[in-house]
C-alpha cells in the first residue's frame, strides 16, 4: 500500500480517538497519553496512569517506571495546532533538561526544587529518584513538541544532562519526528526498538576481514552485510522481543519444514548453519560503525527484522547450541526526512520482504497483515475484547502476546470468511479464503475498520457453523445459510445499541442466540428442501458438495424461500419475531 505524507490533521484525528475514551483529559496531556502510547509502552492504562501535572508541574507531564527494563521516562508535552510553527523557549527546554541534576542531586537541592510543587508531582517524582540513586535506573526525559527546537538549543540541553551524576539521556522530539512517530504507530510499528547494537563476528576460529559497505548516493540508502555469531543474533531478540518484528508479514510459524530444519542443523552441526541459512535482513532509520570494549559495533536506531524472524527466533529457542552457529546479517538504512512521509521507506520494506521471504511460501493474507486498515481494525478490537490475530503465527504465539489478560482470539482468515459470505456471493468462500486477500476482493472484504462491522458477522457466522454442528449435510451449505440469515437479521441490528446488545448476548450465550439458533434450523431445512428438489434425479443428480458451489445460487435460492414449495418460513417467522423484540430490550 503507497504511504501517504501525514500532517497535524492526521495526529489530531488519532487524538480525538484517544478524546472519546479520556474526555476529561486537555489536548497537551491527550498528546502526551498518545506519546507515550505510540513510543514507550504497549499499554494504553500504564500510559494514562503515568499522567501528572497541573498547576505549578515544573514542566512534568508524565512520569512511567518501568520496573522490567529499569528505566525512568519523564515526559514534557508542547501540543501546537501547527506543526513546525513555534520555536520553544529556551528557559522551557534547559529547565527541563536541569531535571536530570536536581533527581541526582542532593537531598537538599531536590527540597528545594520540589517547593510548591504539584503534590500529584512530588510522589512521583520522589519514586523516580529513589529508583535512580538506589537501585540504578535510567533516567529518559522527552521533551515532545509540534514546534520547533534548534540544534545549539538541543546541544546544550544535552550537555546539562551529561553533568547529572546518574545514568540520564534528553531528547528532543519535534514535529517531524513526531510525525514520524505517527507513520510507524499506524504501521504497527508502536512502541519502536530505539536503538540495538549488532555484535560483528570475531575470533573463535573465524578471521574476519572487514564487512561489506555500500552507499547509494542516488537513493541515500546504505547497506552493510558481516557475519554475527548464533548467540548474538538471539540476543537481538532476547533484548527487544517480538516488537523487533513488527515490519514482518508473519509472526513465528512454530514447526514448518523449514524450521524443523533449522533446529537439526543447531543441534547436530551448528558450525555449518552459516553455510545452510539465508540470513537476517534488517532495516533502519540509521546505523552507525563502532567499537565497545574491543568489540566491532554496528549501533542501529529503529531497527526492524524484515526477513529472518525464524531464523532468530530459532537461534533464541536453541541458546545452547547458538554460540557454535554464526549467521549472515543484512542492514539496510533508509532515512526517512519528509514530514511524516515514508513512502520510499514503506515501497523499499515491502520489496524487500516478496523478494526474500521465499524459504516459507508467502500467502495473499501475508502481504496485506501490515495494512493500516488491518493494524486498526486490530486496535479497534482489543478495546472490546477481541484479540484479532491479523499475521500468521502460532495459536501458542498469539495466547504469548495476548499476555495475561483474556481476549477472545479471532483470525483475520474467519472475519475475511464472514464478510464475504455476508455480503458477496457465497460462492467466493468456497473458493478459498486465500482469494478474499487478493486485490479484487480485498477492498470489498475489508471496507472499514469499525471493529462491530466485523464482529457483528462474525458472531451470526459463528452461531450459523454451530447449528450445524452434528449434520454433515448441513456443512456444505453454510455459507449459503449465512448469507439468508444475514439479510434477515442485518436490518435489526443498524443501532449501536442493537450491536452491542448482540455482542454481550453472544458472548455471554444469552436468549438471542437460542432465537437466531431456531431462525438458521429453519433456513438449514430450506436450503437442504432446496437442494432435494433441484439437484435433479438418477446419473444426472448434483452431488450436495457440488450444488451449494454454483455462483448466483443465493439468488435462486431467495425464489424458492418465497414460493410454496418452502414450509420453513412459519419457524423462521416466529423465531426472526422473538428475536427483534428481544434486542429491542435494554
Amino acid at each position: 500500500m503507497a504511504s501517504i505524507k501525514l500532517t497535524e490533521q492526521d495526529l489530531k484525528r488519532e487524538l480525538s480517538g484517544y478524546r472519546e475514551r479520556f474526555p476529561k483529559l486537555a489536548d497537551d496531556h491527550l498528546f502526551v497519553l498518545w506519546f507515550l502510547r505510540a513510543f514507550i509502552t504497549e499499554d494504553e492504562r500504564e500510559a494514562a496512569d503515568s499522567l501528572c501535572g497541573g498547576s505549578n508541574d515544573k514542566g512534568v507531564d508524565a512520569v512511567l517506571i518501568d520496573n522490567e527494563t529499569k528505566n525512568v521516562f519523564i515526559t514534557q508535552g508542547k501540543y501546537r495546532q501547527k506543526a513546525n510553527g513555534k520555536s520553544e523557549h529556551r528557559n522551557d527546554v534547559l529547565g527541563f533538561a536541569d531535571l536530570a541534576l536536581h533527581l541526582s542531586g542532593n537531598a537538599k537541592s531536590f527540597s528545594e526544587f520540589c517547593h510548591n510543587i504539584a503534590p500529584d508531582v512530588h510522589s512521583r517524582l520522589v519514586k523516580a529518584r529513589k529508583r535512580i540513586l538506589e537501585d540504578g535506573y535510567q533516567l529518559q526525559l522527552f521533551y515532545v513538541t509540534m514546534g520547533r527546537c534548534g540544534e545549539k538549543l538541543k546541544n546544550e540541553a544535552n550537555n546539562r544532562v551529561r553533568t547529572a551524576d546518574c545514568n540520564a539521556s534528553f531528547q528532543v522530539f519535534v514535529s517531524v519526528q513526531v510525525l514520524l512517530l505517527l507513520d510507524d504507530y499506524l504501521g504497527g510499528v508502536a512502541p519502536p526498538v530505539p536503538s540495538l547494537d549488532l555484535e560483528m563476528e570475531s575470533g573463535n576460529g573465524v578471521e574476519v576481514k572487514g564487512i561489506f559497505h555500500r552507499h547509494d548516493r542516488k537513493t541515500d540508502i546504505e547497506s552493510w552485510v558481516f557475519s554475527m555469531t548464533g548467540r548474538s543474533a538471539a540476543e537481538l531478540f532476547e533484548r527487544a522481543g517480538t516488537r523487533l518484528f513488527a515490519r514482518n508479514i508473519r509472526g513465528f510459524l512454530g514447526s514448518t519444514e523449514i524450521n524443523r530444519g533449522m533446529e537439526s542443523t543447531l543441534k547436530n552441526e551448528p558450525e555449518y548453519f552459516w553455510y545452510y541459512n539465508n540470513g537476517i535482513t534488517i532495516i533502519c532509520d540509521d546505523a552507525d560503525e563502532t567499537s565497545s570494549h574491543g568489540k566491532h559495533i554496528l549501533r542501529v536506531k529503529n531497527p526492524q527484522v524484515i526477513n529472518g524472524q525464524q531464523t532468530t527466533r530459532m537461534l533464541y529457542r536453541m541458546a545452547s547450541t547458538s554460540p557454535k552457529a554464526s549467521v549472515t546479517v543484512k542492514v539496510i538504512r533508509v532515512t526517512r526526512r519528509d514530514n511524516g512521509g515514508s513512502e520510499q521507506f514503506d515501497t523499499l520494506v515491502s520489496n524487500i520482504v516478496q523478494a526474500t521471504n521465499w524459504q516459507n511460501a508467502i500467502r495473499a493474507s501475508d502481504l496485506i497483515s501490515n495494512d493500516r486498515q488491518q493494524i486498526e481494525i486490530e486496535r479497534q478490537m482489543r478495546k472490546l475484547g477481541y484479540w484479532y490475530i491479523r499475521k500468521r503465527q502460532t495459536k501458542g504465539e498469539a495466547r504469548r502476546l495476548a499476555g495475561s489478560k483474556r481476549y477472545i482470539m479471532i483470525s483475520k482468515d474467519k472475519i475475511a470468511q464472514a464478510v464475504a459470505a455476508c455480503d458477496l456471493d457465497p460462492v467466493v468462500v468456497r473458493e478459498g479464503k486465500e482469494g478474499l486477500f487478493e486485490e479484487r476482493l480485498y477492498a470489498s472484504v475489508f471496507p472499514n475498520s469499525d471493529p462491530y462491522y466485523y464482529l457483528a458477522r462474525y458472531w451470526t457466522m459463528w452461531l450459523v457453523g454451530y447449528a450445524a454442528r452434528g449434520y454433515p449435510s448441513r456443512a456444505y451449505a453454510k455459507w449459503l445459510v449465512l448469507h439468508f440469515v444475514w439479510s434477515q437479521i442485518s436490518p435489526l441490528l443498524r443501532s449501536q445499541a442493537r450491536l452491542e446488545r448482540f455482542r454481550r448476548d453472544w458472548e455471554e450465550g444469552g436468549k438471542l442466540n437460542e432465537h437466531v439458533l431456531r431462525v438458521n434450523n429453519a433456513v438449514y431445512n430450506a436450503a437442504l428442501r432446496f437442494y432435494n428438489i433441484k439437484r435433479g434425479k438418477g446419473a444426472r443428480a448434483i452431488d450436495v458438495s457440488t450444488f451449494f458451489k454454483r455462483k448466483n445460487l443465493h439468488k435462486i435460492f431467495v425464489q424458492f424461500w418465497n414460493s410454496g414449495k418452502n414450509h420453513s418460513r412459519v419457524s423462521f417467522r416466529r423465531a426472526l419475531k422473538k428475536f427483534a423484540k428481544e434486542i429491542e430490550k435494554d
